[in-house]
């Protein structure tokens, strides 16, 4: 009797639960990865990323989605890429660099927003705090700002009778404000005269270092962005030629021949950031996420460089690298 009453529900279980219902898929997240870059340019990022999503778990293409989308140095594409973003109704955008999250920020207060490196969050208008974010957007800070005074420490490390230092960058970049502030608060203290020279365009790229071999620059600051990060090997290429020992903000630089670097690992600040790509697919509000900051810089010396352009690294500098490429 028993075992009639039991093969009896097993076929009315068989005959109100659907094929459907039985074999229901589960949905398979959707992350948009934007940059103002290529990927050439920010291969070891991307890279990064990954490998921090399968350490969590994930599987691009098995139990993921990433939908790549990148605007090639060419910023002014930004806001229609993020828009196609979000009409792809991705679950978590993961922004890479301060412009991209601006975009991403301008397409959607919705969507969860993760930025993989901004050098003021709180300033720039991003976050409320860096403990409390509020909002959609959280992520990672590059302390971008705090990090120039630095550079150009080490710079007259280097060279110790520098006098003058180009420093080049976009001044109407995210957070360069803040940071040629901080540059120009070191450089009295220091004794040194700045000459600011604008790469907005791939185009200012040759014409900025001729302007500072015209003003007698004896080193140069170069403060990277879309431009320079994708032309990364043309501007070391174009500081070699004119002999200028210059300072990077990240290792990439140096790595494609620059001479010195000092900065945030942004391929690791990539890696944590799939840290928070997983706590938002797990429920968590990315307003509820404190902002990251990072706890370890790293110097970054190419001998190879200094030798190219007649200049010899004093021992103390050479002591303080993380990192030599002989």
């Amino acid at each position: 009797m028993a075992r009639k009453i039991a093969l009896s529900v097993l076929l009315v279980l068989a005959v109100t639960v659907s094929p459907a219902e039985a074999q229901q898929p589960k949905k398979i997240p959707r992350i948009g990865f934007l940059s103002a870059n290529s990927p050439a340019a920010i291969s070891a990022r991307i890279e990064a990323l990954r490998q921090g999503l399968r350490e969590l778990g994930y599987v691009e293409g098995k139990n993921i989605v990433i939908e790549w989308r990148y605007a090639e140095g060419k910023p002014d594409r930004l806001p229609a890429l993020a828009t196609e973003l979000v009409r792809l109704k991705v679950d978590v955008l993961v922004a890479s660099g301060p412009a991209v999250t601006r975009a991403a920020k301008e397409a959607t207060s919705t969507i969860p927003i993760v930025m993989t490196h901004d050098p003021d969050p709180v300033g720039n208008g991003l976050v409320t705090s860096l403990a409390r974010p509020g909002g959609n957007i959280t992520g990672l800070s590059a302390l971008s700002s705090e990090l120039s005074g630095k550079q150009l420490e080490l710079l007259k490390e280097t060279v110790p009778r520098l006098s003058r230092v180009a420093v080049l960058g976009n001044s109407t970049a995210p957070g360069n404000a803040q940071i040629l502030k901080e540059v120009k608060v070191a450089a009295e203290a220091l004794g040194i005269q700045l000459q600011y020279i604008e790469v907005q365009a791939p185009k200012d790229i040759e014409t900025s270092f001729r302007a500072a071999s015209k003003g007698h620059a004896e080193a140069a600051l170069v403060r990277a962005g879309p431009v320079a990060d994708s032309h990364r090997t043309q501007v070391v290429d174009l500081a070699v030629k004119n002999r200028l020992p210059g300072i990077y903000d990240r290792r990439e630089f140096v790595d494609d021949g620059g001479l010195m670097s000092y900065g945030t690992n942004f391929a690791e600040l990539s890696r944590r950031a799939a840290t928070y790509v997983d706590k938002i697919l797990k429920g968590t509000k990315p307003g509820d996420l404190p902002v990251e900051q990072p706890m370890k810089f790293e110097f970054i010396i190419n001998l190879k460089t200094a030798k190219q352009i007649g200049l010899t690294i004093p021992p103390n500098v050479l002591a303080q690298a993380d990192r030599v490429i002989k």
